[in-house]
């Protein structure tokens, strides 16, 4: 299904207005909206007569001209040679061949650059390759054709910037992808979710560093204060006491820094566990309960799910809010974890 993230979508051409629209006139002076000329790719020579059903008017038909002909020749041309190389880029792809893949989605956008499915079909198979700038690029050109309820091209973004390092920046794209599966119902929302949550764990591992960075900061500033209170003591101080007073205030120094780095050691290292993560919300349970499927979801995030719509999340089998039931035994987990972290409510 062309839902599922990692198929590849059939070509459909954007449809362009016809260059010159022609007006077919009334026989009769009978008053009624004039209808417009088809546009050139569906239109055909015909000099037979349209009756419009409202009055049982007759329309003589305007045979197209040599340029309309020739544009419709074009862009059937154009579209049939378009969807041939998506199709066998498409092939190769399911065959793991990725680089043909890549370079026939190519082909078929220097052929129409203007069908946005063709550029997630490459984004698809640049991702696999490892092309994540180029998965940029392209998402970037889909959104730009059709960005209202795109969700692979967001979704393949997300991935690409999760492996440049851009966890935060990431973690956007991937909830606008959720967003979109979710309102749609999609078959992908589990990949979506599975996404959501890898971006979720990169934008808080970046939180991470730049929050042992300015730790590391601190203790950098702290002992350089210490240094310039024991400059200053050791300059006030007499000449036999210099050297005993600077040896003091080394060894104070020596052990601030040894205290500051057991104390790194010693923190256990910040990382939620995926089991207490609702996959609605992507935050940190505190009363979950559980579906007939056995999937566990934080209470208010389910609840105002089941009234939008009282399907089970990943399954859509029929679910309504009566059939929840406190999962007791994770909500006592749960509460565990958070003695022991607090700083897990921030994730």
């Amino acid at each position: 299904m062309d839902d599922v993230p990692d198929e590849p979508e059939d070509y459909f051409p954007t449809p362009a207005p016809p260059e010159n629209p022609i007006i077919i006139l009334p026989t009769s002076s009978t008053n009624f909206p004039l209808p417009t000329r088809s546009t050139p790719d569906e239109a055909v020579e015909d000099t037979s007569e349209d009756e419009d059903p409202s009055t049982g008017v007759s329309t003589p038909k305007t045979p197209m001209t040599e340029a309309e002909r020739a544009h419709a020749l074009y862009l059937h041309t154009t579209t049939t040679a378009a969807s041939a190389a998506n199709l066998e880029g498409s092939r190769y792809f399911r065959s793991n061949d990725l680089v043909q893949a890549e370079a026939l989605y190519t082909k078929a956008i220097l052929i129409d650059p203007s069908a946005p499915m063709l550029y997630t079909n490459r984004a698809m198979a640049r991702l696999k390759l490892g092309l994540l700038e180029g998965v940029l690029e392209d998402c970037s050109s889909s959104l730009a054709i059709k960005e209202k309820a795109n969700m692979k091209a967001r979704h393949y973004g997300a991935q690409a910037l999760v492996g440049l390092g851009r966890g935060r920046e990431a973690l956007k794209e991937a909830m606008e992808a959720y967003k979109i599966a979710a309102k749609e119902e999609a078959g992908s929302l589990g990949s979506v979710v599975s996404v959501v949550l890898k971006c979720k764990k990169a934008a808080w591992e970046e939180r991470e560093q730049e929050r042992l960075a300015g730790t590391e900061g601190v203790r950098g500033k702290v002992v350089e204060g210490l240094r310039r209170d024991l400059e200053r003591r050791v300059e006030g101080a007499e000449e036999g006491e210099r050297e005993g007073l600077r040896k003091e205030g080394e060894e104070m120094i020596e052990e601030v820094e040894r205290v500051w780095v057991e104390a790194g050691k010693a923190e256990k290292k910040r990382v939620v566990p995926d089991w207490a993560v609702d996959d609605i919300t992507f935050s940190f349970m505190v009363d979950p309960v559980i579906t007939k499927t056995g999937k566990s979801y934080e209470r208010a995030s389910i609840m105002e799910h089941l009234r939008r719509s009282p399907t089970d999340p990943l399954t859509r089998e029929p679910l309504r809010i009566d059939e929840l039931r406190p999962n007791l035994a994770l909500r006592e987990a749960c509460e565990e974890f958070l003695k022991e972290n607090g700083w897990a409510v921030d994730y």
